[in-house]
């Protein structure tokens, strides 16, 4: 066995578990996201880019669990990430919404030119430029009829779940 064996058993079969398999499915989704984006050549919308940051303060949410001995702390760094988790489906569910022409977006997530906003050539320029590149009206990849927007959704809900979860665990744990 390596030195860093009783580390890991004990962080993936411990008290820790609930928070590194909260880190780990986290951190893969992210990288799954910006997977699509960099092998996969799918250019994020506004909204695509808002659903990545509650994955990043569950992420540090996940660091910060499995360094506090404490399992109160733990357990309430563990309701911090679920509270991300809902936040993000949240804006899944949106942006959901946005794609399937339930709602209209925002003027920044669907690239619309304000009529009239733009007195001068430069404006208009600046307005074009400023425009983003992917819009979030528009299904740029799916599968099984769900966007990435759709399997988003599913793996926060998923997640925020799990996390409630390991949160009452973690408080149900009799060791600190």
């Amino acid at each position: 066995m390596t030195p860093a064996s009783p580390l890991l058993r004990s962080t993936l079969g411990g008290r820790y578990a609930p928070a590194a398999i909260m880190l780990g499915a986290a951190a893969a989704t992210l990288g799954g996201a910006f997977l699509f984006q960099y092998a996969g050549g799918l250019a994020p919308c506004v909204l695509c880019i808002d659903e990545r940051y509650p994955y990043a303060v569950a992420i540090a949410a996940g660091l910060l669990a499995l360094l506090l001995p404490d399992r109160r702390a733990r357990a309430a760094v563990l309701l911090v990430a679920a509270l991300a988790f809902a936040v993000d489906v949240g804006i899944a569910g949106y942006h959901i919404g946005v794609e399937r022409h339930w709602w209209e977006g925002t003027a920044a997530c669907t690239g619309s030119i304000s009529q009239g906003k733009a007195l001068t050539l430069q404006a208009l320029r600046e307005q074009i430029m400023n425009a983003p590149v992917a819009r979030c009206d528009r299904i740029s990849w799916s599968l099984f009829g769900l966007s990435l927007a759709g399997y988003n959704f599913l793996i926060a809900a998923a997640l925020a779940a799990f996390s409630l979860a390991a949160a009452r665990r973690t408080l149900g744990q009799r060791k600190p």
